[in-house]
């Protein structure tokens, strides 16, 4: 049986008087791919920025590779133990747009790695071939498209040998042209091992490539199982709601 990479129990978080996790239960196994599906303002978000320690939750307690990584106040040893092994692809790109693409995904090597130059521009290479950009090193992120910059910040997530990588929405602000090679990408990761937890609207995506999925509504799991199930035959009515209003589109 595949180890944990990722333990949640009875996570919380709200914002003001607006509670947007309520008390959520997950896990994910090593090498596991789980695509959180869910309509907007659900939590789907919040959930991943808990996971890498972007936003702390409230209650609860989060485990990655056995070691907690929540209290009252996470220690700095905690939140590099977490940058280290926790990568995340958003939304929006994030590159810094003053440096090219190899720059871009050497940079991070360099401060939290302690890699010299070399190393790090010689890891950035080999990852921007992985994923298509081998003559794009040197553009600047205003000479890529949509999809080549989110390419970018997925070999940058990479750069960093992460344990687990986390996608939010990574292609809801792409054209529809723009989405495959970006979900390609992804999917290679996938094949190739790398646990995800993938929050995401590509209904086949999740159905195909997701070992398991979690449907999220009103800050709380209302159904999770593997993907296939969950997309094609739901138990619950506000998953098959959702499902019937996404697939219409």
């Amino acid at each position: 049986m595949a180890e944990l990479m990722l333990k949640l129990e009875g996570v919380t978080k709200r914002f003001g008087e607006l509670e947007v996790l309520r008390g959520i239960d997950l896990e994910v196994k090593t090498g596991e791919v789980v695509c959180v599906l869910g309509p907007s303002g659900s939590g789907k978000s919040t959930l991943l920025r808990c996971v890498n320690l972007l936003e702390p939750p409230e209650h609860g307690r989060i485990f990655l590779d056995g070691k907690e990584i929540t209290g009252e106040t996470p220690a700095e040893d905690d939140m590099d133990y977490v940058r280290r092994r926790v990568g995340m692809v958003f939304q929006q790109f994030n590159l810094f747009p003053h440096k090219t693409a190899i720059e871009n995904v050497s940079m991070a090597q360099r401060t939290v790695l302690s890699r010299g130059e070399g190393e790090a521009r010689t890891k950035a290479a080999a990852l921007l071939n992985r994923v298509g950009l081998a003559d794009k090193l040197e553009e600047y992120p205003d000479r890529l498209s949509g999809g080549q910059q989110q390419r970018v910040a997925i070999a940058r997530a990479l750069a960093m040998e992460p344990q687990v990588i986390l996608f939010d929405e990574v292609t809801s602000a792409l054209d529809p042209e723009l989405i495959k090679e970006v979900l390609d990408v992804m999917r290679e990761l996938a094949q190739e091992g790398m646990t995800m937890v993938v929050v995401t609207h590509e209904i086949g995506f999740a159905r195909d490539v997701g070992d398991r999925a979690v449907f999220m509504d009103g800050g709380v799991i209302v159904e999770q199982g593997p993907s296939k199930e969950v997309i094609d035959a739901p138990k619950e009515e506000r998953t098959r709601r959702f499902l019937g209003l996404v697939l219409e589109h």
